[in-house]
């Protein structure tokens, strides 16, 4: 069975229970054991969230373990498969949704379990010694192309696919003219790049404006779906738990990385304040070393960033007149 996390450990207490319940709750790139996704999942299951879906695209073997994991806690789970870059696939999960849900979701958490596996942005590779100019120009080529092709792999999930999710739910929002929250779950990376993954660095960027666009676009509706973006650093998942005891690969943020049902319960923080609080904000998760909790002590805490954007007159040009 993969299913391998101390359910346990996602049951919170009553005040963060409050964001999650009784509400019809939807999360994207939910399937993988282990993952972020899953403890979103787990946390809006087993504090009172009344129905959850459980989406994934290629993960349906840990997805549907999961989905029957939460029914038999009396959950009203179900598995929702389909590639959120695909807008016919995922136009036609629209009335599904509603039908498993018994209504509209009122909570969208908009999640992937995408990175990149590395590679040099902006440089070439390195040479070997003795090897002749056409193979280098031919492994040269194909590194570029791989790696371009992984890049495209996450900007179209990041930001496709949570356009596309977007859209499709806040128009049935607007439509059923009932409210609707949705969390768009972005990276540290995005404001701090690291390197090797530039493709993840700047889709995690293009999530934090979101809110303030969908604000922008729905107008008058503005009040009815109201969003926000979450910035977390490492949280050991299957495709971090590599580096968990690599303090040279997130040890400029964080004394450790969190483990999923820390995060989880950090994030139900947020969606236990007021929606008008938190709409159109970008927050960021904060780990601080507290050495009274033990060797592997932490504390979480939550900071609101802010872009100020400046705008200044480029004196070395003079301004140009039209007729």
């Amino acid at each position: 069975m993969a299913f391998t996390v101390n359910s346990s450990k996602f049951k919170f207490a009553t005040h963060l229970a409050a964001g999650v319940k009784g509400k019809r709750v939807l999360i994207s790139g939910a399937g993988k054991d282990g993952g972020l996704g899953q403890s979103f999942a787990l946390a809006a299951g087993l504090n009172g969230a009344e129905s959850v879906a459980v989406h994934f695209h290629s993960s349906y073997d840990d997805g549907l373990d999961l989905v029957d994991f939460l029914k038999a806690q009396g959950v009203n789970a179900f598995p929702l498969q389909a590639d959120v870059t695909n807008m016919g696939d995922l136009w036609a999960t629209r009335t599904y949704v509603i039908d498993k849900m018994g209504g509209i979701p009122n909570l969208v958490i908009c999640n992937s379990g995408l990175t990149e596996r590395g590679y040099s942005f902006g440089r070439s590779l390195r040479e070997v010694e003795g090897e002749s100019t056409a193979m280098r120009r031919a492994r040269v080529r194909q590194a570029f192309i791989n790696n371009l092709n992984e890049t495209r792999v996450v900007l179209d999930t990041k930001i496709d696919g949570f356009m596309a999710m977007t859209h499709l739910w806040s128009g049935e929002a607007v439509y059923a003219n009932e409210p609707l929250q949705i969390v768009y779950i972005s990276s540290r990376q995005s404001i701090d790049p690291g390197m090797s993954v530039p493709g993840y660095a700047i889709a995690n960027w293009a999530v934090l404006q979101l809110p303030e666009v969908l604000a922008v676009n729905l107008g008058k509706a503005a009040n009815l779906v109201t969003a926000y973006s979450v910035m977390y650093p490492f949280v050991r998942t299957g495709m971090t738990n590599e580096y968990a005891e690599n303090p040279k690969v997130f040890g400029r943020w964080q004394p450790r990385m969190l483990e999923t049902y820390e995060a989880a319960e950090a994030f139900m923080q947020l969606l236990a304040l007021p929606s008008e609080e938190t709409n159109k904000g970008m927050f960021e998760v904060l780990v601080e070393e507290d050495a009274s909790k033990g060797e592997k002590g932490v504390k979480v805490s939550w900071k609101q960033v802010k872009f100020n954007v400046s705008e200044e007159a480029l004196t070395s040009t003079q301004a140009l007149t039209f007729g």
